[in-house]
C-alpha cells in the first residue's frame, strides 16, 4: 500500500513505499548488531557458539512451560499479581482478568465548548478542529490542581499522530491520493496535532469520564494552530519562508507521536515522520541531499501539498526544516503558544523523557525512530527551579546534545553535537550551531554514532534510574550482519536495551556523565522459534512472550510496562506486557493488555497513584483491504456506517486498587 503507517509501521506489511522501510542512514559507523558480536566475539571464539547459543550465553536459556506450570512458577518469581491474559486475535479489546477497560474518549467526540457531535457522513474540517483527533498516540496524565501528587481528577494531553483517510472517509481506498479533495485534507490536517482534556474519576464506582466544557480543554492541530520557534535554530535563513521571514513561527505541528512531561508541569509532544508530508521534487531544490538524510523523496503520503503551497518543496523549500522538533505545550495554560525546541535537535522524534540528574540540571532522552538511526540526550545548562516553575520557561533553550556511541567492552560513550569542535565545522558544512541542530543527523553521522534498530521510547526507570531504549525492529539488517544480540538478518522482533549511569540508585545516578555501561534487558521474538533467539526469563510462558516493542511506562515499583507495534506479523495481537526490571522476576513478561483487530497499543501511562492505567488504542480496523465501507472491525461503536474509531481507555482494577499489585 502507499499511504504509510508512521511511527511503528509494521514491517511484516507489503507497503512498498512504507517509509520504515526506506532508510536513509549511509553511514559505514558499527551497527548496535555490530558491536554485540564484537563484544561476544572471544566468547564464542572460546567455546565455539553459535549465534543463537551465543544469545542463550548472555542471560537464561528461555524455556516455553506449560500454562499450569506457568502459572505456580511466575507466581513464584514475578512481583506482577494479574493472572495472564492468553494470546490471540479479536475484533475487540481484551484484559487481564481482574480488571476493566473503559472507554474515555474516541475519535470524533467533542472537546472545545461548542464543538459538535461526531457525525462520520458528515465531516467537516471546522467541526475536527474542535473534536478529538484521530490515531491517538501519547498520553501524559497531569493532575488538578497542578503539581498534586494523587487527584481524582486532572489533564490527559495526548497526541493525534496521523491520518487513515481509507479508514476515515467513505469512498476512498487506501493510497488512492487522487480522490483526495481541499476538504478531506484539511479535515485529515485538523486531525492531526494534540489534545487536552479535563477528566474526573467517580471514586464510589472507580470510574473516569471527560468533564465536558472544560476551560481547560483545547486542540492543537496542524491546519491553525500557530507555534512558536525557540533556542539556537530559531529565526535562521533555513527556517525562513515566505508565509514567515522571521523563521520563529510555524502553523501546526504534525506526526505527534510520543512525547514526554517536564518537571515544571509542561507535556514535550514529538514531531515524527514529517517527510511524508512533503511533496514536489527534492531534485528542483538547491540541496537534495539533505531532504534525502531525512526521507524526502517525493512519494508523500498526503494529498496535503496540492492544496496547501507550504507542503510543496520546490515552492517552500526551507518548510521541511520547521518541522521534526520536539514541541512543548503547557496544558495548564490553553491559551499558551505551543513552542518548538530546536536545542533536542531535528529528527524524526519519537519522544522525549526527562529525568532530574544529581545536580539538578534536566537530562532529555530521545529517540529518532528509523532504522540505522540513533539514541540522543540533552542536558541543560542550568539546573531545574523546583521552587520557581516560571524559572524554567526557557531551560530547553540552552545546554548540550549528543549522540550515543554504544562499545563492544560494554561502554556507552555520549557523543556531544558542538558545533566547532570535531567534524562540526565549516569545512563539513556547519556554519553555525543552528546548521548543527538542523543537520542533527549528518552531524551524528560524522561523530560516529551507533546506528540502531529502529530506537523508539527511551524511557529513564525513575525507582532505578536506569535508562531503557527501546528498538523496534529492523527488516533491513542483513543476515551478514547477524550477531549474538539479533541473531535474524533480518530482525523483525525487536529488543530492549539498559543504559545505566554511574551511581548506585535512582537519583545518586548522573544522567550528565559522558560514559554509561549498558546491557540487553530483552531480545523479543517467540522462545518456541530457535531462530528467532529470544532471550526472556527462563519462566516465560507460552502468553508471556511479545514481538516489536515500541513504548514503555513505569509504575511505582519500577516495573516495566511494554506497548507493542507489529506483533500481529507473527501471528498475535498488539497489546501490553509487564515485567519486573530487578529480583527474581527481572525480564519475565506478563500479558495484560490486548488490542482489537489491526490496532497497536500507545501511550502507555499510569495515574500518579498507579490506580489507573490510560491506554490509547490507534488504528483500530487497520488490516488489508479494511476501509470505511467494509472495515474489519467497528471497534469500538460496532454500529452499522460508523467506521473504527481510535479512542482512550482508562484501565482499573475491579474494586479499586494499584494496577498490578
Amino acid at each position: 500500500m502507499s499511504l504509510k503507517r508512521p511511527c511503528g509501521a509494521s514491517e511484516g506489511d507489503s507497503a512498498p513505499n512504507n517509509e520504515d522501510d526506506r532508510p536513509s542512514n549511509r553511514s559505514t559507523a558499527p551497527t548496535v548488531g555490530d558491536v554485540l558480536l564484537a563484544r561476544f566475539d572471544r566468547r564464542q571464539a572460546l567455546n565455539g557458539l553459535s549465534a543463537v547459543a551465543a544469545v542463550a550465553a548472555l542471560g537464561p536459556v528461555v524455556r516455553i512451560v506449560a500454562p499450569a506450570q506457568a502459572s505456580a512458577d511466575v507466581a513464584a518469581a514475578s512481583t506482577l499479581t494479574f493472572a495472564e491474559l492468553p494470546h490471540g486475535e479479536t475484533d475487540t479489546h481484551a484484559v487481564a482478568d481482574g480488571y476493566e477497560a473503559e472507554l474515555l474518549i474516541r475519535w470524533g467526540d467533542p472537546v472545545e465548548a461548542g464543538a459538535p457531535a461526531f457525525d462520520p457522513a458528515a465531516q467537516t474540517a471546522a467541526a475536527q478542529a474542535g473534536q478529538w483527533g484521530y490515531n491517538n498516540d501519547y498520553v501524559g496524565f497531569m493532575p488538578l490542581p497542578a503539581g498534586s501528587q494523587v487527584a481524582d481528577h486532572g489533564l490527559l494531553c495526548v497526541n493525534f499522530e496521523y491520518t487513515d483517510p481509507h479508514l476515515m472517509f467513505p469512498g476512498v481506498t487506501d493510497g488512492d491520493l487522487d480522490v483526495i479533495t481541499r476538504e478531506k485534507a484539511d479535515i485529515e490536517m485538523a486531525a492531526h496535532g494534540h489534545g487536552v482534556i479535563e477528566i474526573r474519576r467517580n471514586t464510589a464506582a472507580n470510574t473516569w469520564s471527560v468533564v465536558p466544557d472544560s476551560p481547560f480543554a483545547r486542540r492543537i492541530t496542524a491546519l491553525e494552530t500557530e507555534c512558536r520557534l525557540s533556542g539556537p535554530a530559531a529565526g535562521h535563513a533555513r527556517l525562513q519562508t515566505s508565509a514567515d521571514p522571521s523563521g520563529t513561527r510555524v502553523i501546526g505541528t504534525l506526526n505527534n507521536c510520543a512525547g514526554g512531561k517536564t518537571p515544571w508541569g509542561t507535556v514535550l509532544i514529538a514531531e515524527e515522520n514529517f517527510d511524508t508530508y512533503f511533496g514536489g521534487d527534492p531534485a528542483k531544490t538547491s540541496d537534495p541531499e539533505v531532504y534525502a538524510r531525512y526521507g524526502i523523496e517525493g512519494s508523500p503520503r498526503y494529498a496535503w501539498y496540492r492544496f496547501h503551497d507550504r507542503f510543496d518543496i520546490e515552492k517552500e523549500p526551507n518548510e521541511p526544516n520547521r518541522f521534526g522538533w520536539m514541541v512543548e505545550v503547557d496544558p495548564y495554560d490553553p491559551a499558551s503558544t505551543p513552542v518548538k525546541r530546536t536545542a533536542l535537535g531535528h529528527f524524526k522524534h519519537e519522544g522525549a523523557t526527562t529525568i532530574v540528574s544529581k545536580d539538578g540540571t534536566l537530562a532529555v532522552y530521545m529517540g529518532d525512530d528509523e532504522r540505522f538511526e540513533y539514541i540522543y540526550r540533552f542536558v541543560t545548562e542550568r539546573p531545574f527551579n523546583a521552587s520557581d516553575p516560571a524559572a524554567n520557561r526557557d531551560l530547553l533553550d540552552d545546554g548540550v546534545l549528543s549522540v550515543a556511541r554504544f562499545d563492544a567492552d560494554g561502554t556507552l560513550t555520549w557523543l556531544p553535537l558542538i558545533w566547532g569542535e570535531g567534524p562540526l565545522t565549516a569545512e563539513n558544512g556547519f556554519g553555525s550551531p543552528a546548521d548543527v541542530l538542523i543537520d542533527t543527523r549528518r552531524a551524528a553521522d560524522l561523530l560516529g554514532a551507533t546506528p540502531m534498530d529502529r530506537p523508539e521510547d527511551v524511557e529513564p526507570n525513575p525507582v532505578t534510574g536506569i535508562v531503557y531504549a527501546v528498538l523496534t525492529n529492523n527488516t533491513k539488517r542483513t543476515a551478514e550482519q547477524s550477531d549474538p544480540a539479533n541473531p535474524r538478518g533480518p530482525n523483525p522482533h525487536g529488543h530492549i536495551i539498559e543504559m545505566i549511569p554511574p551511581g548506585t540508585r535512582g537519583s545518586d545516578r548522573d544522567h550528565t556523565a559522558p560514559v554509561y555501561r549498558w546491557e540487553i534487558f530483552i531480545l523479543a521474538g517467540n522462545p518456541a522459534a530457535p531462530e528467532d533467539g529470544a532471550r526472556y526469563h527462563p519462566r516465560t510462558s507460552a502468553d508471556g512472550w511479545f514481538a516489536s516493542p515500541d513504548n514503555v511506562a513505569f509504575d511505582h515499583h519500577g516495573r516495566i510496562w511494554i506497548a507493542t507495534d507489529g506483533a500481529p506479523k507473527v501471528g498475535i495481537a498488539d497489546g501490553a506486557w509487564a515485567a519486573d526490571t530487578e529480583g527474581p522476576g527481572r525480564a519475565l513478561p506478563r500479558h495484560f493488555y490486548r488490542t482489537p483487530l489491526g490496532a497497536e497499543l500507545c501511550g502507555p501511562e499510569f495515574h500518579t497513584d498507579d490506580s489507573a492505567y490510560f491506554a490509547a488504542v490507534q488504528h483500530p480496523g487497520d488490516t488489508k483491504g479494511s476501509t470505511f465501507d467494509s472495515p474489519s472491525t467497528r471497534w469500538p461503536d460496532f454500529t452499522d456506517g460508523v467506521p473504527p474509531r481510535p479512542s482512550v481507555q482508562v484501565i482499573v482494577k475491579k474494586g479499586g486498587g494499584a494496577v498490578g499489585v
